[in-house]
């Protein structure tokens, strides 16, 4: 496990690389460059960490808590505010224990998100790593209004090693769930994984659907733990912020999926998520691989995104 956990870590570090190159570069140079802790000195900071996507309502606290610290423990000089900065921006991330409950109970997951996030492939690779823990897992193809959707969700069953029920394209959504349900029960199925679709240019529509198969689940699998992720992309910064607001509306959200962290500048969008929305982050995905989802861990996030290996 030691190995592998090290494994992603470097992979983190490295897919973290372009955020790091903006947001780090830009503040070790100012924790170098100042003589003195000054209102530029901090204005310097914030403008960095808002070039970086950590959102401004999220910077902002990051700052006014660094300044009470600072003031507090007198700190005199620059360069001793880096770890201080380090340890303010893991708090803002810290929503309490990650829970991860869905893992452990039968379970319905419903994972949403628009096209072109990577969502089909997330819900193939979060199979893929259930059943390795020996679980008995099956997914639906609920999002039924994209072809693409269907085939690409049953090539990943099919590598992952678990069953896929799905109907035909256009088919009713809430249909494929029902059957999907059914299948879960008489198979005695741990978690049932539904890739559902999230088309939010029509909100009224989305949130009809999910209704609907929120009342099947209810009402065919009442015994069931719902778990409903999003998943966005974390090359859209604070576009992914703001969907993420969106889909808020129209759904319980327990948790998010970021993908592609490693093609982004824009990393810190996963500390704006969690601390400006309340919503934990609990996957990030920093490829193509299937290990390439991964459980969130904020420190170990922030950690990579400073570069500071604490092990």
């Amino acid at each position: 496990m030691g190995q592998e956990k090290k494994g992603f870590f470097s992979r983190l570090v490295a897919g973290l690389s372009k955020t790091r190159n903006n947001i780090v570069a830009g503040i070790d140079s100012i924790f170098s460059g100042f003589s003195a802790i000054d209102d530029e000195f901090y204005e310097e900071i914030e403008e960095t960490l808002i070039m970086g996507d950590i959102g401004i309502r999220t910077t902002e606290s990051i700052i006014e808590n660094l300044k009470a610290q600072v003031k507090e423990q007198k700190i005199k000089e620059p360069s001793q505010c880096k770890a201080l900065l380090i340890e303010t921006i893991k708090q803002q991330m810290n929503l309490g224990e990650n829970a991860y409950e869905f893992e452990n109970r039968k379970s319905v997951v419903l994972v949403i998100g628009v096209n072109g996030v990577g969502k089909t492939t997330s819900v193939g690779k979060l199979a893929g790593q259930l059943k390795d823990q020996g679980k008995k897992v099956l997914v639906a193809a609920a999002d039924t209004f994209r072809a693409a959707a269907i085939e690409q969700l049953s090539e990943w069953a099919a590598r992952a090693g678990v069953e896929i029920i799905a109907q035909q394209e256009g088919s009713d959504p809430a249909a494929v769930v029902y059957d999907a349900v059914s299948a879960a029960k008489a198979r005695h199925t741990d978690v049932l994984i539904c890739d559902t679709a999230g088309r939010l240019h029509n909100k009224k529509n989305l949130m009809e659907e999910l209704r609907k198969i929120h009342r099947i689940i209810d009402r065919e699998y009442p015994d069931a733990y719902k778990e409903t992720l999003v998943v966005l992309d974390g090359t859209t910064g604070q576009n992914a912020l703001e969907q993420a607001r969106q889909f808020r509306e129209v759904a319980d959200i327990t948790g998010i999926i970021l993908t592609k962290l490693d093609g982004t500048a824009k990393g810190g969008i996963a500390v704006a998520i969690q601390s400006e929305l309340g919503i934990p982050v609990k996957y990030i995905g920093i490829g193509e691989q299937m290990d390439d989802l991964q459980k969130f861990n904020a420190d170990e996030f922030v950690n990579a995104l400073f570069k500071t290996d604490t092990e």
